[in-house]
């Protein structure tokens, strides 16, 4: 690699390490000073004297000819540097530069951003050509007659409003939907400003799972109003499915891993008295805070439409195969899935692998990014259908950016098959159970 390490067939041994200690004396403490950052390098030296070494001279190199005994002196150097720029907040930031990642983080976001520009741009072209134009020739009408010409997406303006199949479960899930959204938001922007250090193992988690028991009021509340909107008449129901389906579904998964893990006797399984804080969380102050949010949510007007919905449902013509649903569906989670998957196998590295994730600051402009790509690639696919007079579609522009966990999934199976080494029934159910929890919520906050 370098210019010194450079005989045929000789070994080099590195057998002397650099250590340089960074520290910040800080003013108004008794303590003294703080270290802010640990570099080692390693370096080889033949030394000429190892009782007394200098560390200096040329590489510690054995040919690969040599025969009888070799010493080898092992060393090391230690010097402290005081350095004032680096704030004991941000001590963590150094680990990135000896990443080996950065460059490729790099790449995969101007990727995604290609990818939001290019969106953007459909978007736009969409909304400002061609809906702007269709508008401005709808105003200028002035006889029925013209209005017999109708095509496209203002055929089914009278049934566009009409209430979903299942609304119910719909309105839960923009819910459940709604508060994941707002606590990855808010957890990962603690993460950016360097609130929840690597250090600090769990914090980030703890940080989630209390943002989210606070948030029971925002999905009650979207419940509330998308159910009302819908005509739903059963509000008990549908604050009782907000404030249980979804968590309910999460914590019986992850009580049955926790189940297996005390079976296997295994140090990473939770104690009982932390589930049952838990559940105290979930009942004592999540659910209270959901039934405020629907309480609010119902008592407001329903979303008013703009235009009425006609009393016969409007025949949908034969669909071409790209606007039937399944197929819209799978195409519209692929471009959000095309944004992530780089982030997702440093995730599930350091998930799996026990390696150190610390680019809070990649993970949330991918997040970021992310969010705006689901919305468009569902703005798009909902256009492309309305055209085709199809007017179904609440579910379908839920599913279409949800169906991107379904990616998810297909690509942690291929993650769990080349790149781990899993064996025995337990760390497989294990595995997939996790991963399972991880794709429910996936789901919600991309729908």
């Amino acid at each position: 690699l370098q210019s010194e390490f450079h005989e045929k067939d000789t070994f080099y041994i590195f057998n002397h390490v650099d250590i340089k200690i960074y520290y910040h004396v800080v003013e108004n403490e008794a303590l003294g000073a703080r270290l802010v950052a640990a570099k080692l390098e390693p370096k080889s030296y033949k030394h000429t004297h190892p009782d007394n070494p200098d560390c200096s001279g040329v590489p510690m190199d054995i040919s690969n000819k040599a025969n009888g005994e070799v010493k080898i002196a092992y060393t090391y150097s230690v010097s402290f540097h005081e350095e004032k720029s680096i704030r004991w907040a941000s001590r963590w930031d150094y680990i990135l530069e000896s990443m080996p990642h950065t460059h490729i983080q790099w790449f995969s976001i101007m990727n995604s951003l290609v990818i939001v520009l290019f969106l953007s741009g459909m978007v736009a072209m969409i909304m400002l050509r061609t809906l702007h134009k269709d508008i401005a020739r709808y105003n200028q009408m002035d006889s029925t007659e013209d209005a017999q010409e109708e095509f496209g997406w203002k055929l089914v303006h009278g049934d566009i409003f009409r209430p979903p199949r299942k609304g119910m479960l719909l309105s839960v899930f923009l819910g459940s939907g709604t508060q994941i959204l707002i606590m990855t938001f808010v957890t990962l922007f603690f993460a950016c400003l360097g609130f929840l250090s690597p250090a600090n193992r769990g914090a980030l988690m703890t940080c989630a799972v209390v943002l989210w028991v606070l948030l029971g009021t925002p999905a009650g509340y979207v419940a509330a109003r998308f159910y009302k909107s819908f005509g739903g008449e059963k509000w008990k129901t549908n604050v009782l499915l907000t404030s249980f389906l979804c968590p309910g579904i999460v914590f019986a998964d992850f009580f049955i891993m926790n189940l297996i893990l005390w079976g296997e006797g295994s140090s990473a399984a939770i104690p009982f008295g932390t589930l049952v804080a838990i559940l105290a969380l979930w009942f004592c102050i999540s659910v209270p805070l959901t039934f405020i949010g629907a309480y609010f949510g119902f008592k407001k007007n329903a979303i008013e439409h703009p235009v009425r919905t006609n009393q016969i449902p409007r025949q949908i013509p034969e669909q071409s195969f790209y606007t039937k649903p399944l197929p819209g569906i799978i195409m519209g989670g692929i471009l959000p899935f095309g944004c992530i998957f780089i982030q997702l196998f440093f995730i599930l590295n350091s998930i799996w692998s026990h390696q150190m994730y610390y680019m809070f600051g990649f993970l949330f402009l991918v997040f970021i990014i992310l969010v705006i790509t689901c919305s468009e690639a569902t703005i798009l696919l909902c256009y492309f259908h309305l055209c085709a007079e199809d007017y179904h579609w609440q579910w379908r522009s839920f599913l279409t950016s949800g169906f991107t966990a379904v990616y998810f999934l297909i690509y942690a199976i291929h993650y769990f098959f080349s790149k781990l080494q899993i064996t025995g029934t337990a760390s497989t159910i294990l595995y997939f159970g996790y991963t399972m929890i991880m794709v429910l919520i996936f789901f919600l906050f991309t729908g």
